[in-house]
């Protein structure tokens, strides 16, 4: 007894060919998923206002969970009573850490950074998560984060694809040729 293959859910990112796979989705180009919002911010549907809250208060409650921790860390520096110099030196790299961590996030909703730059600066990023969450807090109180990047690179690839099908009419093997 054979049993009928189940059909695999689409990926949601486009194939090689910029048309969607075989499996009865639109042709074209699909949009890509974004962490915590998956394709619901294409039409705000699907619990897209409800993903937005959650994104915001659970970035907002790791950054100060964040926080806590760090303090924690600091009173350890206070007690093994490593001089002053060395605290405010911790502070500062950590303030300076999250204002790069924060800016380089924001940034990085409107536009895409390299891969070598990412991996480059992967260390300060670890080091200011507290920027990088806030980032995340700001930036859903307004959108889901990296929607507008996303929606203008999808954006791009349907209107893209819409003029390469729209000259692709009839067969080319019918045309009338001129002599």
């Amino acid at each position: 007894m054979t049993e009928d293959p189940v059909p695999q859910p689409s990926s949601g990112t486009p194939t090689p060919s910029g048309t969607a796979p075989a499996s009865g989705t639109a042709p074209g180009p699909q949009p890509e998923p974004l962490r915590f919002f998956g394709t619901t911010w294409v039409a705000h549907d699907g619990g897209y206002g409800a993903r937005r809250v959650g994104v915001a208060v659970g970035s907002l409650v790791a950054a100060a969970a964040g926080c806590f921790v760090l303090r924690f860390a600091y009173e350890g520096l206070a007690i093994a009573a490593v001089g002053t110099f060395v605290n405010l030196l911790v502070v500062v790299m950590f303030a300076i850490c999250s204002a790069l961590a924060f800016r380089r996030t924001w940034e990085g909703f409107s536009r895409r950074h390299d891969p070598a730059s990412q991996s480059s600066t992967r260390g300060l990023m670890t080091i200011g998560f507290v920027g990088t969450l806030l980032a995340y807090f700001f930036r859903s109180l307004a959108e889901a984060p990296g929607e507008k990047l996303h929606r203008q690179e999808y954006e791009t690839a349907r209107t893209q694809h819409e003029k390469r099908t729209s000259r692709r009419t009839g067969n080319p093997s019918r045309k009338k040729r001129r002599r």
